[in-house]
């Protein structure tokens, strides 16, 4: 059997993060992007987007939902961010450097999932109690 840090590469991490960041946007879009419009005062264009684009009621009705399952999905690519991190890569020079960029693009890609998960949450649960 063998151990962790011998198994190749195999860009699991980058899925995980490309897809916990599609769900992070969703908590962005469900809660950030309606506290924002509403506080520049641009209650009108949100009448706007929600009429043409009516699942963002379901999202912000839902929204404990939305966050938990993001917030699962975030956990879930920072746990095999946290297994990949040692794996080895191809010795190949060019598969070596496409190798090291995918992590570097997988890395970014997992922060600003976390960055707008936390943007998110902030207008979701913390700034609706303290501001209003």
């Amino acid at each position: 059997m063998a151990d962790d840090v011998t198994q190749p590469y195999d860009g699991r991490e980058t899925f995980w993060s490309s897809f916990s960041l599609l769900t992070s946007l969703g908590t962005l879009v469900c809660c950030a992007l309606p506290a924002l419009l509403v506080t520049i005062g641009a209650g009108a264009a949100l009448a706007g987007l929600v009429s043409t684009m009516p699942w963002l009621v379901a999202l912000s009705k839902y929204k404990v939902w939305t966050f938990s399952i993001a917030g699962a999905m975030l956990m879930i690519a920072g746990y095999f961010r946290w297994q990949s991190r040692n794996a080895p890569c191809p010795i190949d020079p060019d598969q070596a450097r496409a190798c090291i960029r995918l992590r570097k693009i997988s890395f970014w890609i997992y922060a600003c999932a976390v960055g707008i998960y936390l943007i998110g949450f902030f207008f979701a649960f913390i700034a609706v109690y303290v501001f209003y």
